[in-house]
């Protein structure tokens, strides 16, 4: 029997975009052969590392839906490496965040990976357990050396509005978010995944205006833990792998499992939400 879901939605998402004078989103695409984790059986074993987000406002589900919590915490440390790329001491293969890793480790900016590149990415990825330790800049390497260096002042460029009411501030340049509350912090800055190509997360002052602890997307039938819609079917949501990922999500605001929860108890309804950037390779 054909569920109610899949002969009423689509006419409704038709509609919808029709009404907007928008063209349909993008059908679904196969995800990137481009990088793979480095380390055999990384990620979970459940749950694909894109989590589908929903691109309509959600409804109110009839009762609550649990989603599962993760077995265990993921090894977000794992880079992702070309399928090709030999797992050796070092490589000369440059990485897909090469100039951004060189400039975090204050290197020469250009975007070429020399032996003394490699060696300083390497050493870095083993003070970090970063695995496999090969100096491939990928987007593991990239995201902890963004991380660190924001922790002591993630708004040291004065992105984020300064308001006297708490505001949840997602960088996508750097692909990091925090909430602050007049210039203190009220959660701390953590790496978070945004809108791939065609799925771009809107940027711009939005407000926390739906939270659902234990969301089950109707459309894509995938859990979505701790989710706090902003701005349409876009939220802060849990995700069960890594965050620091070649490709985006589609359109939410991804984190870990543990950031989401603790997000989780620090917004509210009507909290703000203020989004600047492009998420790097857009």
């Amino acid at each position: 029997m054909t569920r109610w879901r899949d002969r009423i939605l689509p006419p409704l998402l038709a509609a919808a975009f029709l009404a907007a004078g928008a063209a349909p989103a993008p059908a679904e695409e196969p995800a990137p052969d481009v990088l793979v984790p480095g380390i055999a059986g990384a990620g979970h074993p459940e749950y694909p590392m894109d989590t589908p987000d929903q691109v309509l406002p959600p409804t109110q589900p009839d009762g609550e839906v649990p989603v599962p919590e993760p077995e265990e915490e993921v090894d977000e440390l794992v880079e992702y490496l070309p399928r090709n790329a030999a797992k050796a001491a070092c490589t000369a293969q440059k990485g897909l965040y090469q100039r951004q890793v060189e400039r975090l480790l204050k290197l020469a900016v250009d975007g070429k990976q020399s032996a003394s590149d490699c060696k300083a990415i390497r050493a870095f990825q083993v003070r970090q357990k970063i695995k496999p330790a090969n100096g491939y800049a990928g987007p593991v390497t990239w995201g902890r050396l963004e991380l660190l260096a924001a922790r002591k002042n993630p708004d040291a460029a004065g992105k984020c509005p300064v308001r006297s009411h708490p505001v949840a501030c997602v960088d996508l340049n750097r692909e990091l978010m925090w909430v602050q509350k007049g210039r203190k912090l009220t959660y701390p800055v953590v790496n978070i995944r945004s809108g791939r190509a065609g799925y771009r997360t809107r940027t711009g002052w939005h407000t926390v205006y739906w939270r659902h602890k234990d969301h089950w997307s109707t459309i894509y039938d995938t859990p979505m833990p701790f989710s706090q819609f902003f701005d349409g079917g876009q939220a802060f949501h849990a995700v069960y792998g890594a965050i620091a990922t070649p490709t985006g999500s589609r359109g939410c605001v991804n984190l870990t499992y543990k950031n989401a929860e603790k997000l989780w108890s620090v917004l509210r309804k009507g909290d703000r939400v203020y989004i600047w950037g492009k998420r790097p390779g857009l």
